[in-house]
């Protein structure tokens, strides 16, 4: 599977991937503060995207549940 990176001047980054039925998926982080948005492209409009934001802890929360496991930094 391709993972698409995409820099967001002044926002972030957007990292997203094509679903077999070729929706798009994917998350925003943000340079500021802990906030990440979950996006998927909008079946009603081929060039929109609908968002879904949360905070690092909400982030972590849903990657766990999709059976990810948590990455933590190395200690220096």
């Amino acid at each position: 599977m391709n993972i698409e990176r995409t820099t967001l001047p002044g926002i972030g980054v957007r990292h997203t991937f094509r679903t077999r039925e070729g929706r798009r998926i994917g998350i925003v982080e943000y340079q500021v503060g802990d906030r990440r948005d979950v996006v998927h492209d909008d079946p009603d409009d081929p060039d929109g995207m609908v968002s879904l934001a949360l905070t690092r802890t909400e982030a972590a929360a849903l990657a766990a549940l999709l059976g990810f496991p948590e990455l933590v930094a190395a200690p220096a």
